[in-house]
């Protein structure tokens, strides 16, 4: 018999190294903390590097929230040639003369600011027909992929020393960096890929506070927990609303409540300061929840242990 693994929940801000998937740090990461149920919010390249945050436990029911936030990444890109995957994994297709200049680039960079039309490229994770891209492109097979909207919110020239390109950018979930690369390097007529990319911040979290597996790994069993972060910080960014006893039963028992609150999602907490999840007030004025974290439960009247 497999080994019972313990009902963990957080969240660990983790400093993804470069050459493993997501998963695979993902999977290392839940071993070390012998972790039961475990997620990321956003894969990066195996290539890339930097901030990846897990969900364990309870966490993995507000992983969505940092999946839809906003990204923010350092990047460096070898201009004049592209590769089969825009980044260093691919095979040259193309080698051509650089002649960029700061002055051409900021130009480049001005045309991708804002909201824009990108088209996913071939390797990637993106299904079609239940198999991901990259498996298709990997058979030798090009799909159509229909462009779709993401917004550059931030691209910013960082150094450019003679054909490589660093850069720093802050965008909408959902965008290719790499694609972002290769585009820049068209705008630029000598193309381009993507040599290096760390992501810096999502959703508030900033790189710093991020661990390494193998700091997390010299740690003591006992220790490793206590890098996790509550799994509210996923919401706070949404207004909190402490709820009396009376009302706190009432929602995890899928009742509705009376809600002053003008927000539409609400974090919400009971008796005690204790997280019970997230609910939505509608513009009745009545509150109901939306999602909560499983309580805890002993003996008798289990539904109002529940909140404590």
């Amino acid at each position: 018999m497999k080994p019972a693994r313990d009902a963990i929940d957080g969240l660990l801000l983790l400093d993804k190294p470069a050459g493993l998937s997501s998963n695979a740090a993902l999977q290392r990461a839940r071993r070390l903390l012998n972790a039961a149920k475990a997620g990321h919010t956003g894969t990066l390249d195996p290539f890339a590097q930097g901030l990846l945050p897990l969900c364990f436990g309870e966490a993995t029911k507000f992983s969505q929230f940092l999946l839809e936030a906003d990204k923010s990444y350092r990047a460096v890109m070898q201009l004049g040639v592209t590769t089969t995957t825009g980044d260093p994994e691919g095979e040259i297709l193309e080698v051509r003369p650089v002649q960029a200049t700061p002055a051409r680039v900021e130009e480049a960079m001005a045309l991708l600011r804002g909201t824009i039309e990108q088209t996913p490229p071939m390797y990637s994770a993106l299904k079609v027909a239940g198999k991901p891209l990259y498996e298709y492109a990997r058979a030798g097979i090009t799909l159509p992929r229909p462009a779709r909207r993401v917004h550059i919110a931030r691209l910013q020239l960082l150094a450019l020393d003679g054909d490589l390109l660093s850069f720093e950018v802050r965008c909408s979930s959902g965008t290719y960096v790499r694609t972002l690369a290769e585009d820049l390097g068209r705008h630029l007529g000598c193309g381009g890929h993507l040599r290096r990319l760390v992501r810096v911040a999502t959703g508030g979290f900033q790189l710093d506070q991020a661990v390494g597996l193998d700091a997390l790994e010299a740690l003591p069993q006992g220790e490793r927990a206590a890098l996790l972060q509550p799994a509210d910080a996923l919401v706070a960014h949404l207004p909190a609303l402490a709820l009396a006893e009376e009302d706190a039963l009432a929602l995890t028992q899928g009742k509705v409540v009376s809600c002053a609150n003008s927000a539409e999602l609400i974090r919400l907490y009971g008796p005690r300061g204790r997280f019970l999840g997230i609910g939505q007030c509608a513009s009745t004025g009545l509150l109901r929840a939306k999602r909560l974290v499983a309580q805890k439960t002993t003996g008798q009247n289990q539904a109002k242990t529940s909140l404590y």
